[in-house]
């Protein structure tokens, strides 16, 4: 459904609020008054938390959205993206990472040569769904194995995840940016 440029999907009562809103806004359009323009405004507000993002994260990267937390993640995809991961690096600002992403599912494991920044990889099934999370050190060449096959690694600042209440078992939802980087 469409008001003057503004798609929603109807998920609940509110979005017949929202609409009864957006149709009171564009009415009231045609009289210019300050309190029409408030009306609009707060109808757009409205419409702009209950709709859906039409916008993609930048090329190269995806949204790894777990309910309410977002961790924008450089995408590797390739090996030779995936042998480099976050090599080199002295920083991994909060609220960002890397998913490794490979063409099958089976067990995974991960290593720290030439990291500088201590992480957690959580590796997740086919489904996004996490089955291992794993603190790793800088610099330790050891291998971190997943417990459970995996098709998906996803690397942040580590404590992040305890930070944010997302353990073993979490559900992430994944947007991916455009291709061709």
């Amino acid at each position: 459904m469409a008001v003057h440029g503004v798609f929603f999907r109807q998920k609940s009562a509110c979005s017949g609020v929202l609409f009864g809103l957006l149709a009171m806004a564009s009415t009231l359009g045609g009289c210019g008054s300050a309190e029409a323009e408030a009306s609009r405004g707060e109808a757009t507000a409205l419409a702009t938390r209950v709709a859906p993002p039409t916008r993609l994260p930048p090329a190269g990267h995806a949204w790894v959205i777990f309910g309410a937390d977002t961790v924008l993640a450089e995408v590797a995809a390739t090996p030779a993206e995936r042998a480099d991961g976050l090599m080199y690096r002295d920083e991994v600002p909060d609220g960002t990472g890397m998913i490794f992403v490979f063409p099958d599912s089976q067990p995974r494991s991960f290593w720290m040569a030439n990291t500088y920044v201590a992480l957690d990889i959580a590796y997740m099934n086919p489904s996004y769904r996490i089955v291992d999370i794993i603190a790793m050190e800088p610099l330790i060449t050891d291998s971190y194995p997943s417990s459970a096959p995996a098709m998906f690694g996803l690397e942040v600042r580590q404590g992040w995840f305890a930070e944010h209440g997302i353990a073993v078992g979490a559900q992430a939802e994944i947007v991916f940016g455009v291709q061709g980087r």
